[in-house]
């Protein structure tokens, strides 16, 4: 599968982004989908995931209450709605696929097979 991811940009501290990502080469529905961050310098951190039928869905700590992951399987889209955006979560913002079964840690991106190319988000004070 073929992972695009797209949305990002400059917003100030406070703002909302809205983060896609279209997968092709294979249906979507397949994949646990997951998104990653990499701030400059620093490791490539879990933010969200969502299983398959989009029933079960995991935050990191810091963007609990501010970003919703979601997925429309017919349309081979992931989601991440970002709000109340802070100057911390700068960082490239990467879609990810995974093949795991239910046991699989998902906040690992080693248990994720195919990766997009990322898009920034900026965020300003």
């Amino acid at each position: 599968v073929q992972l695009r991811a797209s949305g990002g940009g400059l917003v100030q501290a406070g703002g909302s982004v809205r983060l896609s990502c279209v997968a092709s080469g294979s249906p979507l529905g397949n994949y646990v989908m997951g998104w990653f961050r990499q701030a400059p310098g620093q490791e490539r951190e879990s933010v969200a995931s969502i299983w398959r039928s989009g029933t079960n869905t995991d935050y990191r700590e810091s963007v609990k209450g501010r970003f919703t992951i979601s997925r429309h399987n017919a349309r081979n889209t992931v989601y991440l709605q970002m709000n109340n955006l802070r100057p911390e979560d700068t960082a490239v913002y990467y879609c990810a696929a995974s093949r795991g079964i239910y046991s699989s840690n998902f906040r690992l991106a080693s248990t994720y097979n195919y990766w997009g190319q990322g898009t920034l988000v900026t965020v300003s004070s």
